[in-house]
């Protein structure tokens, strides 16, 4: 192998990877499909920093004071508010992308630290529900899955109007996963690729999707709460018209957050960065004076406990994982490192979820694959991660004289950049400057 000539120069507009791509596009004239979420940089949590105690806060004793970390969801309207130990909830992710073990796993994981999962597009399976304390429903365009049955088994409602990585767009699924079982629950024929609806069927605006809200409400005896779950874009007035619907609990989710599978294009080029999402959602919360009555839920690209409590500083309630959750399961391992490579990919960078081929058993719906994952040692590992997650955010908190999760505040945040601050509403780290503001 040639080695290049030094004095070469990379285009910055028509790098290698660019070049790749109009190479595959012009060779197979059709777009690509992918998973895993954006790749691009942009600006995220790491961007910020907290401002811990020392002279003029006082921190809390790490091993003799408490910092507590529920919460309670859905307290506006519903009889029935989900009660919570911590405040890291598992993100809606089908059946069909995922595999029935995988699902298990979730609700193991997630009932063991005391937080709730979620079903995803395509009905609710007897794993996930049986192993599930505390389970969402998500109500989404396609209404694959959907029955009253289902909903008054849940324990709360999700209507999707967006999600992070595709916002306007539906999903997708692809015909070799879609099996027998996969088929019946989605009333679709086998092995046929599937795109879901980008909007509901039954309403045009806020003012009939008051009208469904007040419809989920009498099925399940106004015991449940309801979510509107939006992906982030017009966040301030989508924000807005979701409370005015009715909704007890809004969920935001940023342009970090994963998908099991669509457009490239989509994920790299539509929403908004969850960092410059939440200030919005918080801004249009506060002007109609229901910050805190009408909870806020963050995703998109959630990774430690430091983005939980930053997240919780710029004001969300509580927070959701999806991709995390799948990594913590066992996704994109070196265990399957040799496989990942018969697949041309590597551990760390497989993304081609849609072709349902996952080493790991995870986003498979093919039984010798699936097989991998055990649903028992795969919840420990997701139990154990959002352990780790809660008691970093409780670090974080106690350094800043905090003895609760939710008491973490914007004035405990500095910016790292120019943009970070400006998206976030903090100053930039040495000033008291946040660019934009009047002040």
């Amino acid at each position: 192998m040639s080695t290049p000539n030094p004095a070469l120069r990379e285009s910055a507009t028509f790098d290698r990877r660019v070049i790749a791509e109009i190479q595959r596009a012009a060779e197979t004239g059709i777009y690509d499909i992918r998973g895993w979420g954006a790749k691009r940089p942009l600006p995220h949590f790491d961007d910020l920093l907290f401002l811990g105690a020392s002279m003029s806060r006082y921190p809390l004793e790490g091993y003799r004071e408490r910092c507590d970390t529920d919460i309670v969801l859905g307290d506006r309207h519903a009889k029935h508010p989900l009660n919570l130990d911590i405040p890291i909830t598992i993100a809606g992710m089908s059946f069909g992308a995922l595999s029935g073990r995988a699902k298990e796993a979730l609700g193991r994981g997630a009932s063991a630290v005391g937080t709730s999962t979620t079903t995803g597009d395509g009905g609710m399976t007897p794993e996930e529900r049986g192993q599930s304390k505390h389970l969402v429903y998500q109500y989404l365009p396609s209404r694959y899955g959907m029955n009253p049955d289902d909903l008054r088994k849940a324990d709360a409602i999700e209507i999707v109007l967006g999600q992070g990585a595709k916002p306007g767009g539906g999903g997708m699924l692809l015909g070799q996963k879609i099996t027998d079982r996969v088929a019946g629950m989605r009333t679709l024929p086998q092995g046929v690729d599937q795109r879901s609806a980008c909007r509901h069927p039954d309403w045009t605006g806020p003012d009939d999707l008051a009208i469904k809200i007040i419809e989920l409400r009498e099925i399940t005896q106004w015991e449940k709460p309801i979510y509107i779950k939006v992906g982030a874009t017009r966040t301030y007035y989508d924000v807005k018209l979701a409370v005015k619907a009715g909704a007890d609990v809004v969920v935001v989710d940023g342009m970090q957050g994963g998908t099991a599978a669509t457009q490239d294009v989509f994920i790299e080029h539509v929403g908004i960065p969850t960092l410059a999402a939440i200030p919005q959602a918080v801004q249009a919360l506060q002007e109609m004076d229901v910050h805190r009555k009408v909870q806020l839920i963050v995703s998109g690209g959630i990774r430690t406990g430091a983005d939980v409590a930053k997240a919780m500083a710029l004001g969300a309630d509580a927070v959701a994982i999806g991709t995390a959750a799948l990594i913590a399961l066992g996704d994109n391992s070196p265990r399957y490192a040799e496989q990942y490579a018969e697949l041309g990919s590597a551990a760390g960078f497989y993304d081609d979820f849609q072709e349902g081929r996952d080493p790991a058993g995870i986003t498979t719906q093919d039984p010798d694959l699936a097989q991998r994952l055990d649903p028992v040692e795969g919840g420990r590992r997701l139990a154990n991660y959002l352990r780790v997650l809660t008691m970093e955010a409780q670090t974080l908190a106690r350094a800043c004289g905090k003895s609760h999760l939710r008491n973490l505040e914007p004035e405990d945040l500095v910016a790292l950049t120019v943009e970070a601050s400006a998206m976030a509403r903090v100053p930039l780290a040495g000033t008291n400057w946040i660019p934009g503001s009047i002040t």
